[in-house]
């Protein structure tokens, strides 16, 4: 199974920008579909966004669409989330999981998971 360790969160005003990062390590980081997803306080974890083994397909949730990015060095076995126009709303926990069905990701569940980065962004 692969290993994940997330990275680069941190403390952040309202309209800034943040870069995390997921570094795998473990059995073959290719196999993996890999997403973000985040769990606010008294809030269910939620899904954020999500890319395929290759990178060819990404998938976001609307709250986040057209300000977050993700993608995925292989050779590195790396992958990023680009946040930018940070609101309040986003502060969670975020959490880098990784699957071999996209879809499951999209439904918060995966075969592997991080130990989570706090993001913290404040008005």
């Amino acid at each position: 199974q692969v290993q994940l360790v997330e990275s680069g969160g941190g403390l952040v005003q309202a309209g800034d920008s943040l870069r995390l990062s997921c570094a795998a390590s473990g059995r073959a980081f290719n196999w993996y579909a890999v997403g973000w997803l985040r769990q606010a306080p008294v809030k269910e974890r939620e899904f954020v966004a999500a890319i395929t083994q290759s990178g060819s397909t990404t998938l976001y949730a609307d709250s986040v669409k057209g300000r977050f990015t993700i993608y995925r060095d292989n050779d590195k076995t790396a992958v990023y989330l680009q946040m930018n126009t940070l609101k309040p709303e986003d502060t969670a926990v975020y959490y880098c999981a990784g699957d071999r069905q996209i879809r499951n990701l999209r439904q918060a569940q995966a075969d592997a998971w991080g130990q989570g980065t706090l993001v913290t962004v404040s008005s």
